[in-house]
Order: C-alpha cells, then structure tokens, then sequence
C-alpha cells in the first residue's frame, strides 16, 4: 500500500444531517440489516441485479480491487478509501459515487459485531444515464474539463428517498421488474441535479473528456499486462500526449503508467492467493521481466514482499 499520502480529501469533521434524514437511514439499516442477517460479513447480491448490500462486522476488513461505476451510501459505521495517494473518509448519511473504473483500497474503520458497517452499493448503467441525459432538456450536453472520478457528498432526502424505496423492494419480490426500473431511474435524476451533476453528467455526455478517458482505462483494464505507449492511448481519446495525461490524471489521480502497474500488482496478488501461483510466475503472467522489480513495486503498493503478503492473507 503507498505510504507516503499527499491529501485526505473528507475530513474527519462530523456531518451535520436533519433528524428527518438521520431517521431516513436508521430505517434503511434496519433492512439492510434484515437481508443480511446470517449471511455473514461481504457484499450480499439482492434480487435486484444491480443491488449489492454490504454487512462488516469488523473494523480489520481490507478491500482492494478495481472498482465499476458506482453509486455507494454508507448507512452505518465509518469507512476510509485510497486512490492513489489520496484518502477519502466518510461516514453514515454519506455517499460515494466512482464514475470510471479506479483500482482502490477500502478500510473498514468503524464497525462491531453489535453494531456492523452497513452500505448500499449500485452499480452504475452508463447507457442507462445516456438515455436519461438526452431526454433531460435542463441538462446542456457540453465539453467539459474532466473532472476526479471518485467523489464523496452528503445526501439529501430526495436522493435517500429513492434509495429506501428501491431497497424496501426487496420485501416484495413480485415488484422488482416492474418499479425497480422505475426507481433507478429516478436515482440517475437525483445524480443528475445534485450538486456533483457535473462529474454525473459527464459519466453520460458523449465525447465528453471523462467518457474518452473512460474508453481508455478499460481498454487498459483488458491489456494491462501488455507494453505501454502512451501515444497510442492519448490517439484512441483524440487528444495530445500531453492532454491526455493531464485529463487523465485528473480523472484517476494518477499517471497511465502508475494506473497499468497498480492493475498489474492487483492481478499478480488475485493469481498468487486464489490460484497458488508462485510470485515469478504471477510476476510473469501480469508483464513483469524482472522479478526483483516487481518484488520491489508489490511490497510498496501492500506494505510487505509476495509471500509474506499472501502467508499473512491466508492465516487472517
């Protein structure tokens, strides 16, 4: 894991919410709290497909991996992510949204087995907001700066609203096909018009600077074990070389070079723990010729050298 971080970007201060909001998501962690009883601590898919519920009980939970667009609430307890060199802390009542898909590193920091980190996780359907943006007059299909594809907020109660609406859906199954379609679209409305409308509407803006750099990183999400040209990446999004890394740092917060190795790493790690791979053989499968330099680059981004690393995950 990077040591050395430059910027916390949500504050530990305490976010102040209205008693009608607080009571909002009390009543969301009583049903999340019921559909993940006895299912132990993870993400639990819904029969809502793209609804996952998370339950942690533990403040130990480490997550990392490359996350798809995103629309997040934490309900219950208290979480830190890391991009890059930048942390994000929140809280209860607030919400992530990820626009691009981004490799992070999420840290449980508040939870008990009394009282467990409780989230609310849907996955984002870009085509969907496309079709909700064309159809939106109020909203100006523009060219924009690209903007950081992760952003953390406070909800509102319009927002909320809709999330315990989709999430009590859950409770009558005969339902969900008809009005959880409903519902979700509403949600991409609420997106829309919040105060972070502006990095939204870009997820969904054709030709936008983030939907080009969005291209790009799942083109590298495909082949990020293949060499690295960043003129042939900055010639798929249409921009200079030096455009293109500069919109795409300000999307992922980090260079080309350092996304491609950070996907890298992730694999290796997935190859040795899930698959018994040795080190110099996942080293090999992700693109690495020198097993010193990948040793090297591993123990930086996870804190210790392959194997210690993997003996460590395998006894937790």
């Amino acid at each position: 894991m990077t040591t050395e971080i430059s910027s916390v970007i949500n504050r530990d201060a305490p976010v102040h919410i209205s008693e009608r909001i607080a009571n909002q998501c009390q009543e969301l962690a009583t049903l999340i709290t019921r559909h993940t009883d006895g299912k132990g601590d993870g993400f639990h898919q819904t029969a809502i497909a793209q609804l996952e519920l998370q339950r942690e009980s533990s403040v130990a939970t480490v997550l990392r991996g490359v996350c798809d667009p995103t629309f997040a609430i934490l309900v219950q307890g208290k979480k830190e992510l890391l991009l890059n060199e930048e942390i994000y802390r929140y809280g209860a009542a607030q919400y992530l949204l990820v626009s691009v898909d981004l490799p992070l590193s999420a840290f449980i920091t508040e939870a008990t087995p009394d009282k467990p980190y409780l989230g609310f996780k849907l996955t984002l359907d870009p085509g969907q907001l496309c079709d909700l943006v064309t159809q939106t007059s109020a909203i100006q299909r523009q060219q924009e700066n690209a903007v950081r594809g992760l952003f953390v907020s406070t909800i509102d109660m319009p927002l909320l609203d809709c999330v315990l609406r989709l999430t009590t859906l859950l409770d009558t199954p005969q339902d969900i096909p008809i009005l959880a379609p409903l519902i979700i679209r509403e949600i991409y409305y609420r997106l829309l018009m919040s105060e972070q409308g502006k990095a939204v509407r870009q997820i969904a803006t054709s030709g936008s600077n983030m939907q080009r750099i969005a291209a790009v990183i799942k083109r590298l999400k495909a082949d990020f074990a293949q060499p690295l040209r960043v003129e042939d990446l900055a010639g798929q999004a249409q921009m200079s070389a030096s455009s293109f890394h500069h919109h795409f740092k300000a999307v992922t917060s980090m260079s080309p070079l350092q996304y491609q190795k950070q996907l890298k790493l992730l694999e290796a790690r997935r190859l040795m723990l899930a698959e018994n791979s040795d080190a110099s053989n996942a080293a090999y499968q992700v693109g690495y010729e020198s097993a010193s330099q990948f040793s090297r680059e591993y123990a930086r981004m996870f804190g210790a050298p392959p194997i210690r690393d993997i003996e460590h995950l395998r006894i937790a």
